[in-house]
């Protein structure tokens, strides 16, 4: 809502202008001024109560639970002092609001790999979690200076593909040397997106994977060095209003594009992951639970129809 601020505001001077210039227009008219101001007033609470009752429906968050819940999925998972890599705004978002305003679970070290390109963001990482920015110290500081440069001259990185070259090297080095660091302090783990492919961090998305086993754990994958089976707790998942029709979304609403997706997602790579070790009946509760969210899952219900196929098998 940040972003539509200045249309709020040039809405709101411009009704002012029209508010004066109905009371010029009733005054010019040569109305007795009490009653000009009670024409005004009606004008000012006809507009107000028709913008309440129109934005009232949307604003309504009395049982809007999508945030909270999300944010305690994902913490109920996460071990103290553990290691919360992201690029979804969507997650670091609220983690700031809990960990900073309501002060809950500030032991997770949450990293925004998007905002580790911010010099700024490495203040806050130095107050929120100085162990971590210590353990890392050797790869943090060539690439905060190279990054400050980069801050202070876009434009010459932008023409010389050594000093570019430089700094993502430095970047995917520094990553690397805070994941090696935390995962012998604390679990380490890690949101979907983050193995996105995408052209900044192909390298990032490339040596996870290759060097650490990927343990869907509720909506967050942990990371563990071996290729051996590791069991964890089914997640319970608080799902209030996601999908159940107490609460509508429009298609581009961030819930059905990245929230919805999220649970869904997971769940299909928790169930994966256990049948991949003969888990099955445990995974065909994590293929059903997709469905239940979103019936439109095809990897959901392929893999409901192999778990069951591999138990009526004798």
């Amino acid at each position: 809502d940040a972003y539509y601020l200045p249309t709020f505001i040039s809405v709101a001077i411009a009704a002012g202008f029209g508010i004066r210039w109905l009371i010029q227009l009733n005054a010019s008219k040569a109305m007795a001024l009490q009653k000009t101001y009670w024409v005004a007033a009606a004008a000012v609470l006809l507009t107000s109560a028709t913008a309440f009752a129109a934005n009232w429906p949307f604003n309504d968050r009395r049982h809007y639970f999508i945030g909270g819940d999300y944010v305690e999925n994902l913490l109920s998972t996460i071990e103290p002092n553990g290691l919360l890599l992201t690029q979804d705004w969507q997650v670091a978002g609220p983690m700031f609001y809990e960990q900073e305003v309501e002060r809950r679970r500030t032991d997770v070290k949450v990293v925004d790999i998007n905002l580790l390109r911010r010099s700024w963001y490495f203040d806050y990482l130095k107050r929120a979690h100085p162990g971590l920015v210590e353990r890392s110290r050797d790869r943090i500081d060539p690439y905060v200076e190279d990054l400050k440069e980069w801050e202070r001259d876009p434009g010459a990185f932008a023409q010389s593909q050594p000093l570019t070259q430089k700094i993502s090297v430095a970047f995917l080095e520094m990553v690397r040397s805070i994941v090696t660091s935390e995962i012998r302090f604390a679990p380490v783990y890690l949101t979907n997106d983050v193995l996105a492919a995408n052209q900044l961090n192909s390298y990032l998305t490339q040596w996870i994977p290759q060097t650490y086993q990927l343990i869907p754990e509720g909506l967050v994958f942990c990371l563990a060095s071996d290729q051996s089976f590791h069991d964890s707790p089914d997640p319970h998942l608080q799902t209030r209003g996601l999908a159940d029709g107490t609460i509508r979304f429009e298609k581009d609403d961030v819930v059905n594009l990245k929230v919805l997706p999220t649970y869904t997602s997971m769940l299909v790579n928790r169930g994966r992951y256990l049948a991949l070790f003969n888990q099955d009946e445990r995974a065909i509760l994590a293929f059903k639970e997709a469905l239940a969210l979103n019936p439109g899952v095809a990897a959901a219900r392929e893999g409901l129809a192999q778990s069951e196929a591999k138990l009526r098998k004798p």
